[in-house]
């Protein structure tokens, strides 16, 4: 039994099942997996007498060592659920840590990390014009210190320091023109 569900957890990476049966899964599987950050013949050999599964050891010395090869140890993770309605067993779903994304660091911390400034980074058109969307509303006129709200008086400026750009850049070429002509 411990072999199957050790097998399913290396292929989902998630399996939900009893409380019990979670806590003896991690005790068999997490030896496994520190054998398979040593990819030898013989670790792949014993991690199969344990599997019996050829997808199964490819998938644990291919990928997840690849994710765990800096950890110590701690692989799995288990989180208790509601227990079971029919005979009201403790269930709980066991996964191995560095394939959730929700309780990852740099994940959480990469979208935390918007600011409202204007300029820094180049974003990609759909991130570009969401972020513009949400400025432009966080920007409606909070103090008017003219008749004008502060939103409108930095879009003009924009534009104005748009034409002024546009028209150095035609100006330089008809001069050389004319100097060729002369």
């Amino acid at each position: 039994m411990l072999a199957n569900m050790a097998t399913s957890l290396v292929k989902h990476k998630r399996i939900t099942t009893t409380l019990a049966k979670a806590k003896a899964l991690r005790q068999y599987v997490e030896p496994l997996i520190t054998k398979s950050k040593n990819d030898t013949t013989h670790s792949r050999r014993i991690v199969f007498s344990y599997l019996q599964d050829k997808e199964a050891v490819t998938i644990l010395f291919r990928e997840i060592s690849e994710k765990v090869a800096n950890r110590p140890g701690g692989y799995t993770r288990i989180i208790k659920l509601e227990n079971r309605l029919g005979d009201n067993a403790e269930m709980a779903f066991i996964e191995l840590v560095d394939y959730n994304e929700v309780y990852r660091k740099d994940g959480v911390a990469a979208e935390r990390k918007s600011t409202r400034r204007r300029g820094g980074k180049k974003k990609s058109g759909a991130e570009a014009a969401a972020t513009t969307a949400v400025e432009e509303v966080a920007e409606e006129p909070k103090a008017e210190t003219q008749d004008e709200p502060v939103a409108e008086v930095a879009s003009e400026q924009e534009a104005a320091d748009v034409e002024e750009a546009a028209t150095e850049t035609e100006e330089t070429p008809k001069e050389e023109e004319k100097e060729k002509e002369d």
